[in-house]
């Protein structure tokens, strides 16, 4: 028997006869889709977002952001939101703390580069940077809007006109987000007397 492999004898009635099965369920196997599921949760997260930005956007000195530089940079703004402390950043991009105030949202948005704010937001609908920055120009939103309930071959006519376009006036493509996978939920694991009763169900339709 393989090692970290527990198996539990369950008897069901076929044919009016008693059969053993056995049922292997893996102990690892709970804690490897666990740890995918908080991957993938995580790469959504508030914590990973803030931390990322603070890392590719850069401070009055050039440098990326620390804590510390990004709590002055919201400092410095002419009109911040509020006021923003070295400690509750770090909490935030380390995944202390993941339920900031909207003003505190608002002031590190600003401070930046005025990211969209929904960019914060943990979940994978709103992970596309470009896209939500796109989406604060008022002529893209309409455009968004013109295309809503178009049906899909027209959009994707829309899309390659525009594909075309881009490549006409020099300008970089985009990344074609609708195509990534979208990651698998992990499935629960089944309990014992659930995986035993998935088992007679499946015996008896043989």
């Amino acid at each position: 028997m393989p090692d970290g492999v527990s198996t539990k004898v369950h008897k069901s009635k076929i044919n009016d006869g008693e059969r053993d099965h056995y049922v292997g369920v893996s102990s690892g196997e709970g804690e490897s889709l666990r740890g995918a599921a908080a991957e993938a949760q995580g790469s959504h997260s508030l914590a990973h977002k803030l931390k990322s930005l603070m890392a590719r956007r850069k401070d009055a000195r050039g440098k990326a952001y620390v804590s510390r530089t990004l709590s002055q940079a919201v400092d410095d703004l002419p009109d911040p939101p509020t006021s923003t402390s070295f400690a509750l950043i770090a909490k935030l991009a380390n995944g202390q703390q993941d339920n900031p105030t909207i003003k505190t949202v608002l002031a590190l948005c600003q401070a930046l580069g005025d990211v969209p704010p929904a960019y914060l937001l943990p979940h994978a609908s709103y992970d596309d940077l470009e896209a939500l920055e796109a989406f604060e120009n008022p002529l893209a939103r309409h455009l968004l809007a013109l295309l809503s309930d178009l049906p899909e071959s027209e959009m994707r006519d829309v899309i390659a006109h525009l594909k075309r376009r881009r490549e006409d006036l020099g300008l970089p493509p985009v990344p074609d987000s609708s195509s990534v996978e979208k990651p698998k939920k992990a499935r629960r694991r089944r309990t014992g007397t659930e995986a035993a009763q998935y088992a007679a169900d499946a015996l008896e339709g043989l």
